[in-house]
């Protein structure tokens, strides 16, 4: 096992030394009704009309983490993947929105800067600002304590939010289809038909998924902001807002690291709270869910594909 781990990492540092791009993988989120697929070139949303019909927006796109030289570095990969999933959510979002409501919804690019900027902001101050400010009222060191304390404080804190609001009926029928679409990629990943048959029995968890990133995050915070304890303690806040994109970038290399060597012993154990946190945040779909978030997956994949090879 030691040696796989040592052979492991020395992959990702020539990947890094590299600068080797993304492998093609798939991915995405729910929406209302409905799920929204990814691939390197392409997004598709599927959502399931009040009529019963499934109705799929299918765009070919291109990545900047596989286009742009820049971007597609390590860790800068994962900024730019991230901030991408973020306006193509909105989008998602809005159009399945307007399938509900049997109209053409489209968020004026005005309203959905305002829209993300709000969401970032709520995110800061309950993930980073609430967690500094309840470890400072608990221990007024600056010491490497603290930063662990901060982190757990902002798991809790995390675990918490997931668990109340998954209490929303409406965010209850999310989580399924969050369920829908990781059991239709596992389907795919491990060469299942994909039908919803043979799909319902595969796992509603995945180890690329959003949920599990910011159980990463978390982890990952810890050690970036340590050095911050030797600063006055304002200074130390300004730097942990500072680096929290580099945070994000260092969380989604891991996470997918552990993906890529997910049947590995030592990456299981790394795996577990990943896994885990995604208890809380997806449900066991319905067969006409499952239904959805195929018809959303099969739109990107490449012509005649019959299998996905993991990278």
């Amino acid at each position: 096992m030691t040696h796989r781990l040592a052979d492991a990492l020395r992959s990702v540092a020539v990947s890094i030394a590299m600068g080797s791009p993304i492998p093609v993988t798939y991915g995405g989120q729910a929406v209302i009704e409905g799920v929204l697929m990814r691939s390197n070139t392409a997004y598709a949303i599927a959502a399931r009309r009040p009529d019963g019909t499934i109705k799929v927006l299918y765009q070919e796109m291109e990545a900047r983490a596989v286009s742009s030289p820049v971007w597609r570095l390590p860790i800068l990969r994962g900024m730019a993947t991230l901030a991408e999933m973020v306006v193509l959510g909105m989008r998602a979002i809005s159009w399945s929105a307007g399938v509900q409501l049997g109209e053409d919804v489209e968020i004026p690019p005005a309203a959905m800067g305002l829209t993300i900027a709000g969401s970032a902001l709520f995110a800061v101050l309950l993930f980073v600002v609430l967690p500094f400010l309840v470890a400072r009222g608990v221990s007024h060191s600056t010491s490497l304590a603290s930063v662990l304390l901060e982190g757990l404080i902002r798991l809790l804190v995390l675990v918490v939010y997931l668990l109340l609001i998954g209490m929303i009926g409406s965010v209850g029928r999310l989580f399924q289809y969050h369920g829908a679409e990781h059991k239709a990629i596992n389907g795919l990943e491990a060469g299942a038909v994909l039908e919803a048959e043979a799909v319902t029995g595969c796992s509603r968890l995945h180890p690329r998924c959003g949920t599990g990133f910011l159980v990463v995050v978390v982890v990952v915070s810890v050690i970036v902001f340590s050095p911050l304890t030797l600063l006055p303690i304002w200074e130390r806040f300004l730097g942990e807002l500072v680096l929290l994109p580099l945070v994000a970038g260092i969380s989604y290399e891991g996470i997918r690291f552990l993906g890529r060597h997910r049947y590995a012993s030592w990456a299981k154990v790394g795996l577990m709270p990943i896994l885990g946190a995604q208890l809380l945040t997806t449900r066991e779909p319905s067969t006409p869910q499952i239904e959805v978030a195929i018809a959303a997956l099969a739109r990107v994949l490449p012509s005649g594909a019959t299998e996905l090879s993991v990278p």
